[in-house]
């Protein structure tokens, strides 16, 4: 295998949808760095295709058909270059990571196959995603050459060599897109599909980062019926219990709401339910026994779903107890740790 470093090609690829708004700005950030763009239309009624059309003649429309990855594969079919890059329009590159970039482009190792980058911004705008950088594939090989590896007993090296960088893209959506794809999850569920563990974790998360009480009681059913699903796993199992505890609570129905509460608390447990119980007597204005499950969120569970039912809700819950309770000194120093953690 070449191990030699040389200046790679690349096609970035993108499907956009009404990005007027910020696609001129993506692109202004990467133009220079890409020798091929490719911008897939799924339906835009704005000025987005006439943008893209001031920066490549590579512009295909593709029929929406709810399934992102069904785009993205249509996107990277049309791709000639060495490495695919795949871009949202709500990405920005800085200066900075503009040059890092660059010297990437001069000296990435052939034998690479997947670089990865840091997602950052995140917190900001509510993403599902529980930290404010993350490490996401975002440079592909565009064809993969399989080896034989081993002097014997031989094999086909079937993990991809992946790289991470050092390049941080900043994510500056102009709005939240959990409306849309809480939708398109109902969506999927009503034509039967049977989500994986990624979609069922997502689902779940989407709802305790950006899901409206509706929301919630939307996903009752397919989460109820998740929590009897004797295929799903352990942390599905508490995924599922969770939702469901909070559609019921919604509800006013406590006697389902303690049965998945129940559940959780019987074995580790986790924040998120602790926070559910948390509410639900706040809610009552009891306040000491809010002030325990709360305290529970904080400090003795982790999240199973999203990070801020271990900081934001719980610390948050803690000081409107202690301010109800009149005890200021208490609500203070909670005031003061949330702080910290903020």
């Amino acid at each position: 295998m070449s191990t030699a470093a040389g200046e790679i090609t690349i096609s970035l690829c993108m499907i956009v949808k009404n990005e007027e708004q910020v696609l001129a700005r993506c692109l202004d950030s990467v133009a220079d760095l890409m020798d091929e763009i490719i911008i897939v239309d799924t339906g835009s009624t704005d000025k987005t295709k006439e943008i893209a059309a001031q920066y490549t003649d590579k512009i295909y429309d593709f029929e929406w058909i709810d399934d992102f990855s069904a785009a993205r594969n249509f996107a990277f079919s049309k791709a000639s270059m060495d490495y695919i890059y795949s871009a949202d329009a709500d990405e920005v590159l800085d200066a900075e990571n503009h040059e890092r970039y660059r010297l990437l482009k001069d000296n990435l190792l052939p034998e690479i196959e997947i670089v990865q980058m840091k997602y950052g911004n995140q917190l900001e705008f509510g993403t599902v995603y529980n930290y404010d950088e993350e490490y996401r594939p975002k440079l592909f090989k565009r064809l993969r050459e399989f080896q034989w590896q081993e002097p014997i007993h031989e094999m086909v090296r079937l993990e991809p060599i992946v790289y991470d960088s050092d390049i941080v893209i900043t994510h500056k959506p102009h709005s939240n897109h959990a409306e849309r794809d809480l939708a398109n999850f109902r969506k999927q569920i009503d034509r039967g599909l049977r989500l994986s563990t990624h979609l069922h974790e997502m689902y779940a998360r989407e709802l305790f980062v950006a899901g409206r009480d509706e929301d919630f009681l939307a996903a009752e059913e397919f989460f109820a019926a998740s929590v009897k699903d004797v295929g799903r796993s352990p942390k599905e199992f508490a995924e599922a219990c969770c939702v469901a505890a909070r559609a019921a609570r919604l509800r006013g129905d406590n006697e389902t709401f303690f049965k998945y509460a129940m559940k959780l608390t019987a074995g580790e447990g986790c924040a998120e339910i602790c926070c559910e119980l948390g509410d639900f007597y706040l809610s009552r204005g009891d306040y000491e026994e809010a002030a325990v499950w709360y305290y529970n969120a904080a400090y003795e569970t982790e999240a199973a779903i999203a990070l801020s039912a271990a900081t934001d809700r719980p610390f948050q819950g803690l000081i409107a107890v202690y301010e109800a309770l009149g005890m200021e000194e208490q609500a203070e120093s909670y005031r003061q740790e949330y702080a910290k953690i903020g």
